[in-house]
């Protein structure tokens, strides 16, 4: 018989293997020594511990998921449990029974880490949905549309819910790009609506801006084209591929008529600069005629200058003020002539003016006497109220002389 700490082999060739639980039959072996059967069945025991520490490692090291590991655990306790090894069965055991603690432990992390990952993955959809309901909303078409885009790319990124969960929340999730959608569709369709609208708007402005090019009725035809112009930006825009041909058209008709009206006003405004020179002229030699010495040769002279003064064209709007000033300047002087030597001619006006001075003259004279008089009998404050008064009188006084002066007496 042979035997070692583990294990021995009787005088049948039965070996059998010690446990906890008493010895247990490993087999039978006829073939060859004791000590060969005992080499043979410990070399099996060495392969369930190469076996087991390989699966520790895989547990350990990779992500080895939790039933394949356990389906390689009871694999390998079939084995152990079968009693066709010797060496310390128990350790073995033991180590399984730490190997399983180990993978139920990281089921669970796992288990908890897919529910951590799949309350995240709930907000997260969550969040990308109350956003999509809300870009619903938005009138912002292109950057809403790319946002939308860009959130199916991220809900496509995430970990499925579970059905329910998962399958209501991308109902309302698709329920916000529908809406926004439809709501981008109609908006588009109306702005069609109206661009074509604007287009048929723009094509009677114009027609009707090509038929007034030709026209020479400078101004109503210029402020016709100002309200076209502002029709023409009330109608909004009409097609991309209808608006700058229209625009082209309308603008060329304006070009043809205020470039023809510009080359009349050219011709115009260098004949009224010509007929400004010849005005400045008239002037000037209307202005040489003061100061007035001969009242009728230069009343002669004036008529003269504005008979051809009025035979000259318009002059430019600008000047007009100051080169008729010049010769209002001028009329004025002489008519202020005529007025003066009409008074002075005038007999009915001189003998008014002669009577008024007399009166002014003798009331004068009569204030002064009273005033002496209150000054000798010592009445100042009398006194003083005359001479206040004969101030007005003598102020009326002076101008009544100056006029009787201007009748030349």
């Amino acid at each position: 018989m042979s035997s070692d700490p583990w294990g021995r082999v009787d005088e049948t060739g039965t070996v059998y293997v010690r446990t906890a639980d008493g010895e247990q039959v490993v087999g039978s072996w006829q073939a060859g020594t004791p000590e060969e059967a005992l080499a043979y069945f410990e070399r099996k025991y060495e392969g369930l511990v190469v076996e087991i520490g390989l699966l520790e490692k895989r547990v350990k090291t990779t992500d080895l998921s939790a039933k394949d590991a356990q389906t390689a655990i009871d694999h390998i306790r079939e084995q152990v449990d079968a009693h066709h090894a010797v060496g310390d069965l128990d350790a073995l055991k033991t180590r399984l029974d730490k190997l399983v603690e180990t993978v139920d432990k990281r089921r669970e992390e796992r288990k908890q880490q897919r529910a951590k990952q799949s309350d995240e993955a709930r907000h997260s959809k969550e969040a990308l949905v109350a956003e999509a309901e809300e870009l619903a909303q938005s009138d912002q078409w292109r950057a809403a549309g790319e946002r939308l885009r860009a959130l199916v790319d991220t809900w496509k990124g995430l970990p499925r819910l579970d059905r329910k969960s998962d399958d209501e929340l991308w109902h309302r999730f698709s329920h916000a790009r529908s809406a926004f959608s439809k709501r981008r569709k109609a908006h588009f369709a109306q702005l069609d609506a109206q661009r074509e609208e604007a287009r048929k708007t723009k094509e009677r402005l114009v027609a009707e801006a090509e038929s007034l090019s030709g026209s020479t009725d400078w101004g109503p035809t210029a402020a016709r084209y100002r309200d076209l112009m502002s029709e023409w930006k009330a109608a909004g825009r009409a097609q991309r591929e209808h608006e700058d041909d229209l625009w082209n058209r309308f603008r060329g008709a304006q070009d043809i008529f205020f470039a023809a009206r510009s080359s009349v006003f050219a011709e115009r405004d260098a004949e009224q600069s010509e007929n400004l020179k010849l005005k400045e002229e008239l002037a000037e030699e209307a202005e040489k005629l003061l100061p007035i010495g001969d009242l009728k040769g230069t009343r002669a002279a004036f008529r003269s200058i504005n008979e051809r003064w009025e035979a000259i064209g318009h002059v430019p709007r600008d000047a007009r003020p100051k080169v008729e000033g010049r010769m209002h300047a001028v009329e004025r002087a002489i008519q202020d002539a005529e007025e003066n030597e009409w008074r002075r001619t005038n007999p009915e006006a001189r003998a008014r003016a002669e009577g008024l001075t007399g009166q002014l003259q003798a009331a004068v004279d009569k204030l002064r006497g009273q005033i002496e008089q209150a000054r000798a009998q010592g009445n100042n404050a009398k006194a003083d109220k005359l001479e206040r008064e004969l101030e007005g009188r003598q102020a009326l006084l002076d101008q009544a002389l100056k006029g009787l002066h201007e009748f030349g007496g």
